[in-house]
């Protein structure tokens, strides 16, 4: 596969002609932050393992900086813009600078949240800098929506790059850590400087890495009641799972009759838990609701 020529990507200057032309100015309503180093998106490329026979899902494109990178590596390219007028000129970006690609990109003009299906073969890899207000949640919706993703590689604020790698134990693990690990094994994969984007975010940035599990959770229950485990576990860090699970179970009582029967200390907090522990304490819901019919227990 050839390299890609430094003519077809877009450099600060090219990115400030095409803003320029469409009367663009990057919106933190949107969290646009657009890439200018032609090397960074090549790195970005590379670190995801891009192959020539994936079909890459991108979510924001923006000016087309990481798009132009992926369709030289990728047999195919799906872009899903929310932006109206980044949307309507990113087809014509693509055209003037790789012509002999184009035929292998698609535009999505839609809210990524909103995306159910798309153009085309299903999708192999989902490879992105996400905005930074949205990211969590589109990444998990594309995961949930697209089970042919088997690779994922996403740049967002380092701080959320972090807390979505987390181990347990760790200070910043979290819902996003949990509920990323219920659909893969997740990795930092990289730091990247504020000097790449325009405009510069006051903020540093970091590549996150996730690989699609082979064998999904062993679990009878549902994702969605995982996930209602997870939410309750973590709404108020610090307490113990028996007094946080509380509302979820029915009682205090109730919910450390779950936690017993899952076998995870009712002494212990969310910070502390795999998802799999999660996904066993929500198979025991029964259990709880079981032990709130009994006699009251003595809190």
């Amino acid at each position: 596969m050839s390299s890609p020529s430094p003519d077809t990507l877009l450099g600060p200057a090219d990115i400030r002609e095409l803003a320029a032309a469409l009367g663009v100015r990057p919106t933190k309503q949107r969290g646009q932050n657009f890439v200018i180093d032609a090397n960074t998106v090549r790195r970005i490329v590379r670190t995801a393992g891009v192959r020539d026979d994936d079909v890459v899902v991108e979510v924001g494109p923006g000016l087309g900086s990481l798009t132009l990178a992926l369709l030289e590596a990728a047999d195919r390219v799906v872009a899903v813009e929310i932006d109206d007028v980044l949307a309507g000129a990113l087809p014509a970006t693509v055209a003037a600078r790789m012509p002999d690609r184009a035929d292998r990109f698609a535009l999505v003009h839609s809210d990524a949240m909103h995306v159910t299906e798309l153009p085309g073969p299903a999708p192999t890899a989902l490879v992105a800098n996400l905005p930074y207000n949205v990211a969590v949640p589109v990444l998990l919706h594309m995961l949930d929506t697209f089970p042919s993703i088997e690779r994922t590689l996403v740049m967002v604020q380092a701080e959320v790059a972090d807390r979505l790698a987390a181990p347990p134990g760790s200070k910043v693990y979290g819902v996003p850590s949990v509920k990323a690990n219920w659909y893969a094994e997740v990795k930092r994969a990289g730091s990247i400087g504020r000097n790449v984007f325009w405009p510069a975010p006051n903020v540093d940035s970091g590549l996150v890495a996730l690989t699609r599990r082979t064998e999904p959770i062993r679990t009878t229950a549902s994702k969605r009641e995982v996930f209602a485990v997870v939410d309750a576990a973590f709404a108020q860090r610090r307490k113990t799972l028996r007094a946080a699970l509380a509302g979820w179970a029915g009682s205090a009582a109730a919910a450390e009759t779950a936690l017993v029967a899952a076998g995870v200390s009712p002494q212990a907090r969310g910070e502390s838990l795999t998802v799999e522990e999660f996904a066993r304490i929500a198979e025991h819901a029964d259990n709880a609701e079981h032990a709130e019919n009994k006699e009251p227990v003595q809190q």
